[in-house]
């Protein structure tokens, strides 16, 4: 136990020693513009760098829709996937003997789009430090924790040890939008015993989510503008505005505390209702005659996300039919983007054990629990792939704003915890050649 302290300890100073090197790996990655569709560049600058600097063991997924269409998860995309691929990095070992559990850390490198850009008070693409905060699209979501899973890595390497088992680094794609990256590279077998993903929320192991669905809804007024002899049709603007308040409603009626399941009940709106984007009309002189919205909505564990977008459907439907014109003429629905359960997380695991103990060894604090109100690709391991895994970043504001920040110091401390739980998973050895 004494040489396993005194190896950690080490490799805990060695991320120390590395601190600024890290700072300088997380600034750079975030100003690659990762948009969804964009963030080939930044995998390619991460496939190099787990090749050249780290001499990891590097491969890539190409996310084929056909193959995983028929998959338990999978959700339409609206995306090319060319030159998008997803890329594992595998530690060497010089000693094939393993003495713990495989281990996989997964990261997104997707950001969310930036606008309005006018409204940050510094370059969304910057990656400004300003104190111990920096600022930056994609920071806290989740670059900061790509940094950190890859200098607690890097930390260990650099004191001169090993994994003692198989670990991996995976970097994937369209985390924001459906999953399919995640998908993909795990129907390929890029799996282990357990996976830890540096989800943002304040070094707090997550143990339950919510799924998530987005709903396209088109509203055609122009037949009736055709047939009205005044012509005046139906303003497709102001019609919009009545299906915005069925959302409103909808909202309200999922979040009631009957509805809530126990992980939940703590929420006030757990399940978050809102239209996102909304198009129609090119002239202020013209009636607009046609309108969409995007539409996302949460859904509870246990929930089917088909099931959870027909109630939607049919309560836009009856919360509408007061309107004379909406009633003949009711809007039509396109499923796309999201179609992700939510998830309970068994925190029974050993999993959740050796996480507390890496919390406690750094921090010196006791770890809780939390329930996320969020969707992430955790979904896919713990329900289609029967493996452990949680939720556990680094701390910030912001996120999806303008003025994402994200707190240095949690990802220094969020660096420690994943080399200590790695140490305490894997196990580790002395690298040969190396005394």
């Amino acid at each position: 136990m004494t040489e396993t302290v005194d190896s950690s300890q080490k490799i805990l100073s060695t991320v120390d020693k590395l601190w600024g090197e890290e700072v300088e790996f997380l600034q750079t990655i975030a100003r690659f513009p990762s948009t969804i569709e964009h963030e080939g560049s930044l995998q390619l600058y991460l496939k190099d760098f787990f090749q050249n600097e780290l001499q990891m063991d590097v491969e890539t997924v190409e996310v084929d829709e056909k193959e995983i269409s028929s998959l338990p998860g999978y959700a339409p995309s609206e995306w090319s996937y060319a030159g998008r691929p997803v890329v594992v990095a595998k530690a060497p070992r010089s000693i094939q003997e393993s003495k713990g559990n495989s281990l996989l850390f997964q990261g997104h490198v997707d950001v969310v789009s930036p606008e309005p850009k006018h409204k940050w008070s510094v370059d969304p693409w910057s990656a400004l430090q300003i104190g111990n905060r920096l600022y930056g699209r994609g920071v806290l979501d989740m670059k900061s924790g790509v940094a950190a899973m890859v200098y607690a890595y890097k930390a260990i390497q650099e004191a001169g040890y090993e994994p003692a088992a198989d670990f991996s680094i995976k970097t994937v794609i369209e985390e924001e939008a459906t999953g399919n990256g995640t998908l993909a590279a795990a129907n390929a077998g890029y799996l282990a015993d357990a996976v830890l993903i540096p989800e943002p929320f304040g070094q707090c192991p997550s143990t339950a989510q919510l799924g998530s669905i987005w709903l396209r809804i088109h509203i055609d007024t122009s037949s009736n503008l055709q047939s009205d002899r005044t012509g005046v049709g139906a303003n497709a603007i102001e019609k919009a505005q009545t299906i915005i308040e069925a959302l409103q409603s909808y909202r309200e009626y999922v979040n009631r505390d009957e509805q809530k399941p126990p992980e939940f009940a703590h929420m006030k709106e757990p399940i978050d209702v809102e239209a996102g984007t909304m198009h129609s009309g090119d002239f202020a002189s013209n009636i607009p005659v046609e309108a969409t919205l995007e539409v996302r909505s949460a859904v509870y564990p246990g929930k089917d996300p088909a099931e959870g977008k027909q109630d939607l459907i049919d309560w836009i439907l009856d919360k509408t039919k007061d309107d004379e014109w909406l009633r003949e003429h009711p809007p039509s629905f396109e499923s796309f983007g999201f179609h992700a359960e939510g998830m309970i997380m068994p925190e029974e695991d050993p999993l959740f054990a050796r996480l507390d103990e890496a919390h406690e060894f750094v921090t010196g604090t006791r770890c809780g629990r939390q329930a996320i109100p969020v969707t992430t690709d955790a979904r896919y391991y713990g329900l289609y792939y029967d493996t452990p895994v949680t939720c556990y970043g680094p701390s910030g504001a912001k996120m999806h704003e303008p003025d994402e920040w994200v707190d240095l110091e949690s990802v220094k401390n969020v660096t420690k915890v994943y080399a200590d739980f790695l140490i305490r998973w894997c196990g580790i050895h002395k690298k040969k050649g190396d005394t």
